[in-house]
């Protein structure tokens, strides 16, 4: 997979320009070291902002250059305020912001997402305060919702600025008498079906009252009074839903920017010019409801990770001086030990250095079994103890624990940009111009060509600048996105961004690692043989009874099935390792032997031709004997292989299913081995006996036939892995993070199939809603030229057709789990 030059971007203010020429040499002298793909200075706002690649070039270099030139940058650290914004209802909202933002002075960088709705910006403060950035956000036409201020030493404070939420956010905090974490619930948010909805923020606000004066004006006009009266009450309809639009659109049109709401209130004072205040009114009314509908929907596609955000408990009981002290999270060090007792959520990541418990993992990993836990195992920040009190050492900070990598991770896959949105994003860019200027040529043309109605073309120019706005387009790929990503996290599918979304979608091809993918990476024994002198059990016993005392992963596994038989183990005396062969041990007068051919060898004891053949077979099935005997001869062997995963053989027919033929299994292990893995798990194809570099030869070779999926563990494949047009990677998060596009926490491979489902989902979808849009749109556009509708049919459609693609993407975020 070709990875494009990563860029940093600084925005510093300088000193010492006394003209614009000082901006451009500046800019030009930039533009010569070798590295810096952007320079922009302005010479009003004293403001240089730089994107470069910072393997060719430092921050320091760049600031040494303008510096050499006689200028001054000041280089005091920069403070960044996140922010969650309220009220976006298109991509539009977010450019509006952005650029508002930046024109501030101070302001070196605004980004907003219109998809996650979080807002950061990076200031200076010694030219910007907080509040006044808050102040140009609610200039703007948007709410802060809730805010984090970061500096260098990562303070946050937690504050609110506006108290006309589009929801509401109610935190509760259970106490119970046992010392019990504080767990929060998650944020309760008002349903439009409920009336308080409507009541509790402005937005339903202003609906309701605009509402009112729509009705009591057609009322007013039915009942034939006097027409100031009605037009009286539609004034009131109009200012009320008005004035947040034409506000924010007058502030468009200070950037230089067409958006719905400068487009809106242009139509709405046009139609009040023309006379016909009903409809004026009316195309408020309906774009005021349409858009506050269509923030309510969207805004649940944001709430993927708040849940996890709410299971991380605010507090830790620790240990300290044999006394439990209940303390912030953010103030517990790795090392100190927690205690966490039944019924509360583990508040750090952590090893269990005492007592037993069931953990419920589910928010992490995805598994709804609970998994046992006992000294030595690991458990993460956010998930539940059930049964037993637990002693854990904390091995990660709360900025650093999973559940924190995951949240952040999905924050930035859902703020990321498609293919399919970044091609929408240039469309729009395009059509909404061109629309606004057919619009004017209707409004001019015919009346001055054609000795047209001016009050016609009129009328018809302004149902045209309705339609230009591409809302509905714009919205399509990034609520479908964010819904995906958000229902894979809640499975334990954690996708990079919406470029593997969709690359996942369209894979035609698919390998596989073997070791630690398809099967556990640990040996399991497979079959127990005997040679007729004891009997299998005996074998086992007395091979396990030996191997106890040994940390070698084979005995580990011999002792591991023989509890699991149920067989009772003995202490064996004058226990003597012997590297590279294996142990000898008595019991009793007799002396065992258990380990490799080698020790048989050179103990002098002799293998007959059954116990040869025996052995033969066993490594034509490509497992790993281990011998048990005596003096006299062997007793038996033990056959282990790499167990494969349990889900492995499913994830591979389910996978088919979907219509992913073209399964390949890529392994350094013998062909024999090879083999046999490929026919247990349903895989025809296999290359045994690879390298690394073999691996990655052989993607590359698939990549000439299609899109090309490789699936690892992150550890010993990172060269395949960024070969392939897509990488998934199983198991550990703290590796796969940074070598995948996308993870699947845990071993369960099914997870592997359910991602491919829902990003072939998840493509139709996009692809069902561009296409829905822009039919739409040139279907009124047409219809709008030649007069067939009129501005509310306009503004219906356009709000309508953006709350349906919105539900339509939605769908995505219930996609739970794979049907049969």
């Amino acid at each position: 997979m070709t990875q494009a030059p990563s860029l940093k971007t600084f925005s510093k203010t300088l000193s010492g320009m006394d003209c614009g020429n000082c901006a451009k040499t500046i800019e030009a002298s930039l533009h010569q070291l070798r590295g810096v793909t952007e320079a922009s200075v302005i010479f009003a706002t004293e403001k240089v902002r730089v994107s470069y690649e910072p393997e060719l070039v430092s921050e320091a270099e760049i600031i040494n250059r303008i510096t050499a030139l006689g200028y001054t940058v000041d280089v005091t650290p920069a403070k960044t305020l996140q922010v969650q914004i309220g009220g976006m209802d298109c991509g539009s909202c977010a450019k509006t912001i952005e650029v508002g933002l930046q024109e501030m002075a101070g302001v070196s960088q605004a980004s907003v997402s219109f998809a996650t709705g979080r807002l950061q910006v990076s200031y200076e403060p010694q030219q910007v305060s907080e509040t006044t950035i808050y102040d140009r956000i609610k200039a703007l036409g948007y709410t802060v919702e809730q805010s984090s201020f970061a500096d260098s030493d990562h303070h946050t404070h937690s504050c609110s600025h506006d108290h006309d939420h589009d929801h509401e956010h109610d935190h509760h905090h259970d106490h119970d008498h046992d010392h019990a974490h504080p767990v929060a619930k998650p944020t309760q948010k008002r349903d439009p079906a409920d009336w308080k909805f409507w009541i509790s923020n402005r937005r339903g606000q202003s609906v309701i009252l605009a509402g009112v004066g729509l009705i009591l004006g057609l009322l007013a006009q039915h009942l034939a009074l006097p027409v100031w009266i009605a037009r009286g009450f539609y004034g009131v309809g109009i200012v009320i839903a008005g004035y947040p639009i034409a506000r924010a659109g007058l502030f468009e049109l200070r950037l230089r920017r067409a958006d719905m709401n400068l487009l809106m209130t242009i139509s709405v004072i046009g139609a009040v010019i023309l006379g016909d205040w009903f409809e004026g009114t009316l195309v408020l009314f309906l774009f005021s409801l349409g858009t506050t509908l269509q923030v309510f929907t969207f805004g649940r596609t944001r709430n993927a990770i708040s849940a996890l955000m709410d299971l991380t408990p605010p507090t830790a009981t620790v240990k300290r001086e044999n006394q439990e002290v209940t303390l912030p999270v953010e103030n517990v060090q790795v090392g100190e030990i927690l205690t966490i007792r039944p019924g509360q959520r583990v508040a750090l990541d952590g090893i269990v250095v005492s007592g037993t418990s069931a953990i419920d993992q589910s928010p992490i990993t995805g598994e709804s079994i609970p998994e046992d836990k006992e000294r030595g195992d690991t458990v993460y920040a956010g998930t539940l103890n059930q049964s037993g009190f637990l002693e854990v050492q904390v091995t990660h900070t709360s900025n650093d624990t999973t559940v924190a990598k995951i949240i952040h991770l999905v924050e930035e896959a859902q703020g990321s940009r498609a293919p399919t949105q970044q091609w929408v994003d240039r469309f729009a860019e395009v059509y909404t111009p061109i629309v606004i200027l057919i619009a004017i040529a209707i409004a001019v043309i015919p009346p001055l060509a054609f000795a047209q109605s001016f009050n016609v073309w009129l009328y018809r120019a302004l149902v045209m600048l309705v339609i230009a706005c591409p809302c509905a387009l714009v919205i399509s790929t990034p609520v479908s996105i964010v819904s995906a990503i958000g229902a894979a996290s809640r499975q334990g599918v954690l996708f990079k961004g919406g470029n593997a979304l969709e690359t996942a979608g369209r894979l035609t091809s698919l390998a596989f690692d073997k070791t630690g993918t398809l099967t556990q990476g640990l040996p399991v024994v497979q079959e127990v043989y005997d040679l007729g002198k004891v009997s299998t059990n005996v074998v086992l016993q007395i091979t396990a009874s030996l191997e106890q005392l040994s940390e070698h992963p084979l005995a580990k596994a011999i002792v591991a099935n023989a509890r699991l038989e149920g067989i009772e183990l003995e202490t064996p005396v004058n226990f003597t390792a012997l590297p590279g062969k294996g142990i000898q041990a008595n019991f009793g007068e007799v002396l065992y032997f258990v380990g490799n051919r080698r020790l048989f060898t050179d103990s002098g004891i002799g293998l007959s031709a059954v116990a040869e053949s025996l052995l033969a077979e066993i490594e034509q099935l490509g497992q790993t004997p281990v011998l048990i005997g005596t003096t006299q001869g062997l007793l038996g062997a033990i056959a282990l292989s790499d167990g494969l995963r349990l889900e492995a053989t499913e994830a591979v027919r389910q996978l088919k299913r979907f219509g992913l033929k073209h399964l390949v299994m890529l392994t350094g292990d013998r062909s024999t081995v090879a083999q046999q893995i490929a026919q247990e798990v349903g895989i025809s194809e296999y290359r045994a006996e690879l390298l690394p570099s073999d691996k990655l030869q052989a993607i590359e070779q698939m990549r000439g036939s299609g899109v090309v999926g490789m699936v690892g563990d992150g550890i010993n494949d990172a060269p395949a892995l960024a070969a392939a047009d897509i990488s998934f990677a199983v198991g550990g998060i703290d590796i796969a993070l940074e070598t995948a596009d996308v993870v699947l926490v845990g071993t369960d491979l099914r997870r592997l199939a359910y991602a491919v489902e829902l990003s072939r989902r998840t493509v139709s979808v996009i692809q069902q809603n561009v296409v829905f849009s822009l039919v739409t749109k040139g279907l009124f556009l047409l219809l709008g030229t030649f007069g067939f509708v009129g501005l509310a049919i306009a503004v219906l459609a356009d709000t309508g057709t953006s709350l349906l693609v919105t539900a339509n993407g939605m769908r995505l975020f219930r996609t739970k789990t794979i049907k049969d």
